[in-house]
């Protein structure tokens, strides 16, 4: 099933859509995760479904697309919300066919990559507003996982801030170590960055 994965930026979604992934019968495939917010407009079809030579100027050879490179994989659309409505319809078909056509082809061609999608936005405002096509936002919401903030689960601080201590001492050759103190101080932060935020903070501590 397609899942959509909503949270806050930085509250590790794209760690989800991989556990996901890790989970499936397809983990043995690539996961392919897709920053839909760094694809310019006009390039999205020829990224995610490819192109075939002399499609255009530059199109020297046959190119593969995200959904070919997965291989029946896992193609992870991250801040699905940040995706042109002018691609959006041909999303919608690829969601529900599997079909898709490269750039310049005549002939459509099929891809057995499951899709998962996360957004910090609310899709469902979007979608009133006309800025997200409400049959894409339905066949994406067929199951969903909500990620909560770090200021909803402050008793996941100690663990976390424990685990990135030790991978910075790692990377970084210390031996540093939290005081009470420290955790105290860490766990009374707001973290508006979640995660993320948490993860820096503690790299930057032990350098």
């Amino acid at each position: 099933a397609t899942v959509l994965i909503r949270g806050e930026t930085g509250t590790g979604k794209e760690l989800v859509a991989r556990a996901i992934h890790a989970a499936s019968s397809r983990a043995q495939q690539p996961f392919v995760p897709v920053d839909c917010a760094a694809i310019p407009e006009t390039l999205w079809e020829s990224e995610l479904f490819g192109s075939i030579r002399g499609a255009f100027t530059s199109a020297e050879k046959d190119r593969a697309g995200i959904v070919e490179q997965a291989r029946g994989g896992t193609v992870f659309l991250d801040e699905i919300g940040e995706i042109p409505t002018s691609f959006q319809a041909k999303l919608l078909r690829f969601l529900e066919a599997k079909e898709y056509r490269p750039v310049g082809a005549t002939a459509p061609k099929t891809a057995k990559a499951r899709i998962l999608a996360a957004t910090n936005r609310p899709l469902e405002t979007m979608v009133e507003a006309g800025a997200f096509r409400a049959d894409l936002y339905h066949r994406l919401y067929v199951l969903q996982i909500a990620v909560p903030s770090l200021r909803q689960r402050p008793q996941d601080i100690p663990l976390l801030a424990n685990r990135f201590l030790q991978e910075a001492n790692r990377r970084q050759r210390r031996n540093a170590r939290l005081e009470p103190e420290a955790m105290q101080v860490l766990q009374a932060h707001d973290w508006r960055g979640n995660v993320r935020e948490l993860k820096n903070a503690m790299e930057r501590m032990v350098a």
